[in-house]
């Protein structure tokens, strides 16, 4: 039975609040960061443009010096969009408010026909109700030798085990939420496309999700469980599976000292 409870994207300030604070409690970005400083150069080798995070941006400039990139940002959070970088000078930005089926309906309505030659989707997937069918679409997109780079949670993680055993309870069926690199792999390798895979490892601490009445805590589980408002809205049972699940070794481990200690979710 699909859960009852309502998404977290319907409210985008808790979303903002929780969203900031996992990255100030995990290491995601600096997985990421070192992805795209390490690896990232070479999969760029022969891209020139369609890429969003600055990062990224910083690292095409390095790669290909004084060439036009034309930019196309297509993200439905006013608060999630960030400003030029006033170093990326040959670097042309078109902001596209919307969300991804909104991008595509607009796309094809106007029959554009322009190419990409790099397109990412940094954990987009969860938020779109037909994974395989915004992976084609997108790859419909890409020049000749353009490439798609796609990061999810694994399935292996802690969220990915959670949300595997807790699916029919926390997840959303509009949107595919609980989806997964394996989920993509199982499409990908079904659909014969070839692809790479990279492992990131990232942590984080989940301490206060122990402590009820926590702030954090709260937030963080709102975050985890992609529910609103997940400890006043789950009935006591749901948020004890979730709880118990999150303390499972299969999930997390503890360290600290007698009086203490620190979950680490393995994502």
């Amino acid at each position: 039975m699909a859960s009852p409870l309502k998404s977290l994207i319907h409210d985008d300030d808790r979303y903002q609040k929780s969203f900031k604070l996992f990255l100030e409690r995990s290491s995601e970005h600096q997985c990421m960061r070192d992805f795209i400083h390490n690896s990232l150069p070479d999969i760029l080798l022969c891209c020139d443009k369609g890429i969003v995070d600055l990062e990224m941006l910083s690292q095409l400039c390095q790669k290909h010096p004084g060439v036009l990139v034309d930019n196309e940002v297509v993200e439905p959070s006013s608060q999630m969009m960030v400003a030029q970088k006033p170093d990326l000078e040959h670097i042309t930005f078109t902001w596209n408010k919307m969300t991804d089926s909104e991008f595509e309906e607009q796309w094809r309505q106007k029959n554009i026909t322009k190419k990409a030659d790099f397109i990412h989707m940094l954990q987009m997937l969860y938020y779109v109700k037909d994974p395989g069918a915004t992976i084609s679409f997108f790859q419909s997109l890409l020049d000749k030798n353009g490439k798609l780079l796609i990061i999810l949670v694994s399935g292996e993680s802690g969220w990915g085990k959670m949300h595997g055993h807790l699916r029919s309870h926390l997840c959303n069926k509009e949107i595919s939420q609980c989806v997964t690199t394996a989920d993509i792999k199982s499409l990908l390798d079904a659909r014969g496309v070839p692809y790479q895979s990279y492992e990131l490892q990232s942590h984080l601490d989940i301490t206060e999700c122990f402590t009820e009445g926590d702030q954090t805590g709260e937030l963080l589980l709102d975050f985890l469980t992609e529910v609103l408002d997940f400890s006043r809205t789950a009935s006591p049972e749901l948020r004890q599976g979730v709880l118990r699940l999150l303390r499972d070794s299969q999930c997390s481990v503890e360290t600290g000292a007698e009086s203490s200690s620190i979950a680490t979710w393995e994502s």
